[in-house]
């Protein structure tokens, strides 16, 4: 394995954690566009049991290079760059989906008006997937913040991450409308263990310990049994749309969460060593580009298929919905490079390199390899 590729796992566990959302929001939003989803329980059973880790994957694995990131580039340019990176972005690509979403009211599942461009600047939740760029953002800096100027320790951000953690379970419960800030105050935790774990999972003395086969198998264990604990009690839960465990039980849900992204970087660590289904590492590379793209790509599926065509099939919808949300967005960004059209996706500078996998993207603030 060559050195610019020795954290490939990085862009394997994006690339799983982009099907995983992927497979959420065209099963979702086939449901809310009438398409018979219902009917099948394992599909509805699959949405669920996969849900709890693959956001807080996203916060841990970013976290992990907060440390390295200000080191390099001090606090000016990681802000900076995490703007160019992320908020832009978020901005164009959520206009894009808003101005879409009001030309096309008649056929789409939502239904903004003129003045929900104004959300994007503070209820980041009514601008669906968009949410987690803007918290994705607004951690990051605060975490840069406390960190460069407080001299605050990974543990000390623990700390206030549980604090912010709990803060944001209450306030769910009693419907307290902390617009932008509920997302902060809820992700914060997975970024600290993310600076937290750092030297431990860039010590390359460990990479043994991840890659093992074995440990593997022995995590698998308690991940069914944390994933099928958090399947069956929202399920039996109707209490806002299966986030039962996530804000009514919040000790038990962190630990899953937690056990949930372990498994997922030990699979990841042993998918690196034997080198296996590379085309994963693909979509994690470009897993931000294909964030931003994949509803809006997957609804133009969706209703050519449903209204143009009269076809509601649940196994061709999710299939077409689920294929094309990771490749156009794929080919879309691959088109822009051509066309020196970058700027469409991110400000971000191109790498020298394209082995140069791991950029400010999704998951990680800092490339890999450095």
């Amino acid at each position: 394995m060559t050195k610019t590729s020795r954290l490939s796992w990085i862009d394997y566990a994006r690339g799983i954690a982009i099907i995983l959302v992927s497979y959420r929001h065209v099963f979702e939003g086939s449901k809310e566009a009438g398409i018979p989803v219902q009917q099948y329980d394992l599909l509805e059973y699959a949405n669920i049991f996969f849900y709890s880790f693959r956001m807080p994957l996203f916060f841990i694995i970013s976290g992990i290079f907060i440390t390295r990131s200000l080191q390099k580039r001090g606090i000016g340019k990681y802000v900076e760059t995490r703007a160019r990176a992320i908020l832009y972005p978020y901005f164009v690509w959520g206009t894009i989906q808003l101005t879409l979403q009001i030309i096309f009211t008649r056929y789409t599942n939502g239904h903004p008006t003129i003045d929900s461009y104004l959300h994007l600047f503070y209820l980041p939740r009514e601008i669906a997937q968009f949410w987690y760029l803007y918290a994705l953002f607004n951690v990051s800096v605060l975490y840069a913040l406390a960190k460069f100027y407080l001299k605050l320790k990974p543990w000390h951000n623990i700390i206030i991450g549980l604090i912010f953690f709990y803060a944001s379970a209450y306030v769910y419960q009693e419907h307290i409308n902390t617009a932008f800030f509920f997302d902060i105050l809820h992700n914060y935790i997975f970024f600290a263990i993310g600076d937290l774990l750092s030297t431990i999972m860039l010590d390359k003395k460990n990479r043994s310990y991840f890659e093992s086969g074995k440990n593997l198998l022995l995590m698998l264990i308690p991940f069914l049994i944390a994933q099928t604990y958090f399947l069956f009690q929202n399920i039996n839960h109707s209490t806002a749309k299966y986030m039962y465990v996530e804000y009514y039980q919040p000790a038990v849900f962190l630990l899953i969460a937690l056990v949930g992204c372990s498994f997922i970087i030990h699979l990841t660590f042993y998918m690196q060593k034997k080198n296996v289904m590379n085309w994963l590492t693909v979509l994690g590379q470009h897993s931000l580009y294909i964030y931003v793209a994949h509803v809006i790509v997957f609804s133009f599926v969706r209703i050519t298929l449903q209204k143009g065509l009269g076809i509601d099939n649940v196994a061709i919808i999710l299939i077409s919905g689920i294929l094309s949300a990771q490749l156009v967005p794929l080919m879309l960004y691959r088109l822009s490079e051509k066309w020196n059209m970058r700027w469409i996706f991110t400000l971000e500078e191109k790498p020298a390199k394209k082995a140069e996998a791991a950029g400010d993207n999704l998951l990680a603030p800092e490339r890999a390899n450095q």
